[in-house]
């Protein structure tokens, strides 16, 4: 079949496009990474060598800069890090699960007020953490919880941005067939969501688990109020006061490899959760 004029135009018109728009992805993933990459050079440079300027190769401080941050006694990293583990992964793992449990409760039940209550949810999804932190603060002064970390925990099970994913992928993704059956063969309420839905919702658990995950590490604000203590302190906490040190004592070197250290933990995260991010993500934002 011969190729007509307004055919191969068309085909023109297509490829252009195509190469438009990997030229814009190519230069948003290179602005993306050029960031990281400067992160990455940085860390291997002492501080004199930073303020000389940007460099494409990397130093040979790597070692010492590391070392540096280790051995600071003002600062410490490791029982940063483990902190902010600890706090991280227990909001992500409480943030997912109730989320999901609450979703799930909205979806496949019917009774009053069910509308008033998504609605509700939602309007707390607007309102942003600085309006609540006072009066947070002084609640949980008032029950002995200051300078410990289940006031940064415990809360994270009322997460309405995670519910709001969570229903949206069980409207796209569970049909209420399969919780008629498993109600029809006895099963009980939790049983069917712990061993029916839940699996089904992997993916979208899987990608609220990151973003929790990377909300709670990167949470300067309110562990910032709530912890005292050098040794209760998380990381975003110790990388602040690395950075408002004396001028004399102030070190870029260090100040970049710190930072390397606290964003590794995510990326692990996020490798080993990615393979669900795009399923996850093109169903938490398609309704049935």
């Amino acid at each position: 079949m011969a190729h007509t004029p307004k055919n191969q135009s068309e085909k023109a018109i297509l490829t252009a496009r195509r190469a438009w728009c990997y030229l814009v992805l190519v230069l948003i993933s290179f602005l993306c990474l050029f960031f990281f990459y400067v992160l990455i050079i940085n860390s291997t440079r002492t501080h004199f060598e930073i303020q000389k300027g940007f460099s494409l190769l990397p130093g040979k401080s790597i070692i010492t800069n590391f070392r540096n941050v280790l051995t600071d006694a003002n600062i410490p990293v490791v029982s940063g890090i483990r902190n902010s583990l600890l706090v991280s992964a227990c909001s992500a793992a409480l943030s997912v699960y109730f989320s999901a449990l609450t979703a799930y409760g909205i979806y496949a039940y019917n009774f009053k007020f069910k509308k008033a209550a998504f609605a509700l949810i939602l309007l707390i999804m607007t309102m942003p953490t600085q309006v609540s932190a006072l009066g947070f603060l002084q609640l949980i002064s008032k029950m002995g919880l200051k300078n410990s970390f289940i006031p940064l925990i415990v809360p994270s099970i009322a997460a309405p941005t995670v519910f709001f994913f969570m229903k949206q992928y069980l409207d796209a993704s569970l049909p209420m067939e399969i919780v008629e059956a498993a109600r029809i063969d006895g099963a009980g309420e939790f049983y069917t969501f712990n061993k029916i839905v839940l699996p089904i919702m992997k993916p979208a658990l899987a990608v609220q688990a990151i973003f929790s995950f990377v909300a709670s590490w990167n949470n300067y604000f309110i562990p910032a109020l709530v912890l005292d203590t050098a040794d209760k302190k998380t990381l975003p906490i110790l990388i602040a006061q690395l950075r408002s040190a004396d001028f004399l004592k102030f070190d870029m070197g260090k100040v970049y490899m710190m930072v390397a250290i606290a964003i590794l933990p995510v990326i692990i995260v996020y490798l080993l959760l990615s393979k669900f991010i795009v399923r996850g993500v093109a169903l938490g934002g398609v309704k049935g």
